[in-house]
């Protein structure tokens, strides 16, 4: 059957309608499809500009912004642990009187500065009134020898007496000798001096500072009785103190007598250097641990026993590629950074640590030799940055 010319453009336009629609259906659906987001896609990056401050160079020295240049250095790596501070037991004398008896008068003080042979009590003993006496007889003894001994002397020369007078007053004089050094070592043994000064008691005994100090304990007071073998002061040279520590097992290796060390405190900012003086040979039975120590002058008093205190231990100096000032290094979002010079500002630029001694840090990654970047006063462009973030947001 013949179709009409007329028939003809009516099934090109329906065709030609039809395609229409199905273009138009294909691209709203493929609007609609770049309208949702991918599911499991990333979220997106900051921008550049996001993670760059910029900063001109009145800026940056009106902030005290330093800049250091990242190359070669040296790194003494660190071992740290966690101590106290105490008396040097080599330089902390348990003061005791040595003989009973009576206090009949007590000068020093408890904090009080003392020097050494300076009279901190005195007290009134009846065994050193038995001691002196012993003593002044001893000495009279002795005299009284020596005078037989000159005249004998004489007279046997002089062909008047017989040698044997001579020879018995010799021994005579030997023997006061010795019973008066016998007796003026007993006195010395105790702290007492033979010497007793007018208007003053044989029983006078006075306790002296063994050496330059503080005392830092007393338990005397006027009027007490005390006993010979009582601690009735405690006297410490607080110029030299020790930091001790405990080391564990896996760190005995990075510890030894003679290395450097940095001592700290939580406390204050000060911090001193000393040297490890000590490491204990065994463990002990409750902590599994060694005990050592450093050795450390504190002419100013700073470091007071019962002071907390971080010990790091330094090891030897070793050579870096990269190494930068520990002052440089900030964390943003739990990311590690450095802000890099760059023109017109820094950039806040992720890098990857390794060993520090606290002032120097080396850097594996993120960095290369002759990189300028922030090196103190960085903790004004991090707060910097997280303004312009807070803003952006």
């Amino acid at each position: 059957m013949a179709i009409s010319r007329k028939q003809q453009l009516a099934m090109a336009a329906i065709v030609v309608v039809g395609l229409a629609a199905t273009a138009a259906v294909l691209t709203a659906q493929g609007h609609a499809a770049s309208a949702v987001p991918e599911t499991g896609s990333a979220a997106p990056h900051p921008s550049q500009e996001a993670r760059e401050i910029r900063l001109d160079d009145a800026q940056a020295k009106a902030a005290n912004i330093g800049i250091q240049t990242a190359g070669p250095g040296h790194i003494r790596a660190a071992t740290s642990f966690q101590g106290e501070v105490r008396f040097n037991e080599d330089r902390t004398a348990h003061v005791v009187p040595r003989l009973p008896g009576v206090a009949e008068a007590v000068p020093a003080s408890l904090g009080q500065a003392v020097r050494k042979g300076q009279v901190l009590a005195v007290i009134a003993s009846t065994a050193l009134s038995e001691q002196r006496s012993d003593w002044l007889s001893a000495q009279r003894r002795r005299e009284a020898a020596q005078a037989t001994y000159d005249r004998e002397s004489k007279l046997w020369h002089a062909r008047i007496s017989a040698e044997q007078d001579f020879l018995q007053a010799q021994t005579a004089l030997h023997e006061a000798d010795i019973a008066l050094r016998n007796a003026q070592q007993k006195l010395a043994a105790i702290g007492a001096g033979g010497s007793v000064t007018a208007g003053s008691g044989l029983n006078r005994l006075e306790i002296r500072a063994p050496f330059d100090g503080t005392v830092v304990e007393k338990h005397l007071a006027l009027g007490e009785a005390v006993k010979e073998d009582a601690s009735i002061f405690t006297v410490a040279d607080l110029g030299n103190v020790w930091a001790e520590f405990a080391v564990a097992p896996k760190d005995l290796a990075a510890v030894h007598v003679g290395q450097k060390a940095v001592v700290s405190s939580s406390a204050f900012d000060s911090q001193a250097e000393g040297v490890v003086s000590y490491v204990g040979a065994s463990l002990g039975e409750q902590t599994r641990t060694a005990r050592a120590r450093v050795t450390l002058p504190n002419p100013n008093g700073t470091w007071r026993p019962g002071l907390f205190v971080t010990v790091a231990v330094l090891a030897d100096s070793q050579a870096v590629p990269i190494a930068i000032s520990a002052d440089a290094v900030q964390t943003i979002a739990d990311q590690t950074v450095v802000f890099k010079a760059v023109a017109g500002g820094f950039m806040a630029t992720p890098v990857q640590l390794g060993r520090t001694d606290g002032s120097q840090v080396e850097v594996l990654a993120g960095l290369a030799p002759g990189d300028r970047v922030a090196s103190s006063n960085s903790f004004v462009l991090k707060a910097d940055l997280g303004k312009s973030a807070a803003a952006e947001d």
